[in-house]
């Protein structure tokens, strides 16, 4: 409630800037060019068709602009510095696209005008915006440091370490504030207690429910041993829980692959469940998805339409097929493929498909040699269950045997699943526990370097493997 809140007052604050802004370009525009072309009052001019529309439409403009520069999708870490260059780079940008999108044409050949108008359109937008977005962070600000509103958090462990991030969490900064709920003693890493056993809530064994008991909103893991190994067992243990986990700064060199490590909350602890994608590529690669998931479902129906038939010819059985996948955040959803195998291929359990695999039926050969068994996913796409590029979900089954020998697993779950993945056309169909493992490795390093240029990348790749048939 408080997040949809929170973005109530921005997108709010940043309309009524635009529409501030503006105005207050058009009366410039007036008394600089309009009153020389035809207009003999300011209210003419402002009352005019093309200015109207212009009020009516740019700020939504500018609010889809905001949208994808990816500012509304964390609302309450925010620092002034940051806000003030995220918004000076997303006016400038708008500013131009705006000015040579409606304004170059009906502008005077005068490049001395070309400037002043642009800088007054830049000028105007941004000191609006920033003016009104520093009030409501200001005023956040306040509420967290008056711990008004704060973040619930469990602290891993019992001994001197967790003492110190107590006391460090007791003072809150600018952008977060901790309502530490308790702690939990993790054995054998905290075999002194430097904590009031009246805070110590637990053991491990506890923990799943406490989180549910408490709405715990992060971890932070605070253990006195210093061994990695003691570290990383108990990290991969809590990535199930699908939550922010933090560690102190001085672990950094756990991390693996390229993620940047980021302290925007000014306390030493950093998030272990982030990975390097923007908040704006974020929004953009969902959009992406959507639109063109739209285009294909429309542009392939004949395909599908095809298929369809072929499959009801080929063998008895339904045309598609529907699977429970787990997706983003750990939720379940029903996948859907074209049916590649006899309609019993599972009647003694789930099995993976392994070669020349007696199940596949000689159409489904086909399919699966050029993934077009996978066309049907992009309704999933179109539905928000997966991503076009992201790493493929797996079953229930089969994650509760991979987490076993690698818990990593469970970082995965932070974004989408996708149609296909770096694993998908770098190792291909896995076909036994330890190869959907080795696959995995692939989509961790996709996980952990994610970005629109690999997401460009791992497409051409999997265009290359359907046009040469190494889908299998």
């Amino acid at each position: 409630m408080r997040k949809k809140s929170q973005l109530f007052k921005y997108l709010f604050a940043d309309y009524i800037a635009a529409n501030l802004a503006w105005f207050a370009f058009n009366v410039i525009r007036y008394y600089q060019i309009a009153s020389y072309n035809g207009f003999s009052a300011l209210s003419d001019f402002l009352l005019w068709r093309n200015v109207l529309i212009g009020q009516i439409i740019v700020p939504f403009g500018w609010l889809i602009l905001y949208y994808y520069s990816g500012y509304y999708n964390k609302l309450f870490e925010k620092s002034r510095l940051s806000e003030f260059f995220t918004t000076v780079s997303t006016v400038f940008i708008g500013s131009i696209v705006l000015f040579f999108a409606l304004l170059l044409k009906i502008l005077p050949d005068t490049i001395r005008v070309y400037y002043e108008q642009l800088s007054y359109l830049f000028f105007f937008t941004f000191g609006f915006t920033y003016l009104f977005r520093l009030l409501i962070t200001n005023w956040t600000a306040r509420k967290i440091r008056n711990r008004e509103w704060t973040t619930n958090a469990l602290i891993l462990g019992t001994g001197e370490k967790a003492l110190q991030v107590q006391k460090m969490l007791n003072v809150p900064v600018a952008s977060i504030a901790y309502t530490i709920q308790g702690f939990i003693h993790i054995n054998p890493f905290s075999s002194s207690t430097a904590i009031d056993e009246r805070l110590v809530l637990g053991d491990f064994e506890d923990l799943e429910r406490l989180i549910h008991d408490l709405n715990t909103e992060e971890l932070i893991i605070a253990i006195d041993s210093e061994e990695d190994e003691d570290l990383l067992a108990l990290l991969y243990s809590l990535y199930q829980y699908q939550l922010p986990i933090k560690l102190p700064i001085s672990h950094t060199h756990l991390l693996t692959g390229g993620i940047k490590i980021k302290t925007i909350t000014g306390l030493p602890l950093f998030d272990v469940t982030r990975n390097n994608f923007s908040e704006g590529e974020k929004n953009i690669k969902l959009s992406l998805d959507k639109l063109i998931s739209l285009f294909l479902l429309v542009f392939l129906s004949p395909i599908y339409l095809y298929l369809m038939l072929r499959i009801k010819r080929d063998s008895e059985g339904p045309v598609f097929i529907k699977q429970e996948r787990i997706g983003y955040l750990g939720k379940p959803f029903m996948m859907y493929k074209f049916r590649t195998m006899r309609k019993d291929a599972e009647k003694n359990g789930p099995t993976l498909s392994c070669e020349n695999d007696e199940r596949v039926t000689r159409l489904g050969q086909i399919m699966r040699k050029y993934r077009m068994d996978e066309l049907p996913q992009f309704w999933n796409v179109l539905k928000g269950d997966m991503s076009i590029v992201g790493p493929r979900p797996e079953r229930k089954y089969y994650i509760a045997q991979i987490v076993k020998q690698a818990p990593y697993f469970y970082l995965l779950h932070n974004v989408r699943p996708g149609i296909t993945s770096w694993g998908m056309v770098k190792f291909g169909y896995a076909r036994n526990i330890n190869e959907m493992i080795q696959r995995m490795q692939y989509d961790i390093l996709y996980y952990e370097n994610m970005s629109l240029m690999l997401d460009l990348k791992i497409i051409i790749y999997t265009f290359q493997t359907i046009l040469t048939g190494k889908g299998i």
